[in-house]
Order: C-alpha cells, then structure tokens, then sequence
C-alpha cells in the first residue's frame, strides 16, 4: 500500500471519530428546537461525510474486487466477509445519507416527514463511524 492510501485510511478513522463523538455529545450542547432539530456544527461535518463515504466506497470496492478475483470459487473466508460487509454497508448508508443530505438542501421536499428524518440521521451516524473506522484500520494495515 502506499503512503496516501495510509494517509485517506487515518481520514477515515478521523472523520469516523468525529461523527461519533459529536453524535454522542451534541445532546449536551445543543437544545432542538423546530427551528434548528440539528447542531449547526453539522453544516460542516456532512461534507466531510460525504467525502469519507465515496473515498470508502472507492477503496473498499477495489479490496472487494481483489479478494473476488483471488477467491474464485473457494469457500468464504474471513476477508471475504468483511470486505462485503464493509463495502454493501457503506453503500447503504451512503444511499441514506445522501437522500437525507440532498433533503436538507431541498426545504419544499417533504414526502419523509421530520420524525423519519431524524430517525434515519440517527442510523447514519451510528453506523458510518463504524464502517469509516473498519476500512480506514484496513487500509493502514495495508491488507486485506
């Protein structure tokens, strides 16, 4: 592996962090209200979301590309497992965060009411610092 894989694994694991301290401290700092339900510190944090989750899927992709084409028809091995798991997750919860993000942008669509909305933020920030975290050891470990 090289020294910017190294360096986009320790970005990962930092942004992970980041989410979920936050997810888990914003309750201690911010009063929601119906005016502002978020912490505006999220204005800042979805981007950087966004960027960890295609960088993710990016190189969590070709760690499952590579363990495919090495398999072949073998049995299912642990890497083979958490490559997938990895990868799928990722993309599940970059479907989510995205449709939420691009809601946030969009104030006139609200065909998923504040209620869902909060509920599926709440998956996404439990879920993506885990995931962020896996494939950023992954990739400083340089293996798969």
């Amino acid at each position: 592996m090289t020294t910017l894989t190294k360096v986009i694994g320790a970005v990962l694991i930092l942004i992970g962090a980041l989410v979920a301290v936050h997810t888990v401290v914003e309750p201690l700092y911010h009063a929601s209200s119906q005016a502002s339900p978020y912490s505006p510190n999220w204005s800042y944090i979805n981007p950087l979301m966004a960027i960890a989750i295609a960088l993710g899927l990016i190189f969590s992709c070709m760690r499952k590309q590579e363990i495919d084409r090495e398999g072949g028809n073998a049995p299912v091995t642990r890497a083979y497992l958490a490559a997938n798991t990895i990868f799928y997750g990722l993309l599940f919860i970059g479907i989510l965060f995205f449709f939420n993000w691009f809601n946030l942008q969009s104030p006139a669509y609200n065909a998923v009411g504040p209620d869902a909305v909060s509920v599926i933020w709440a998956v996404i920030d439990a879920a993506l610092p885990l995931l962020l975290g896996a494939q950023g050891v992954t990739m400083l470990r340089g293996g798969k």
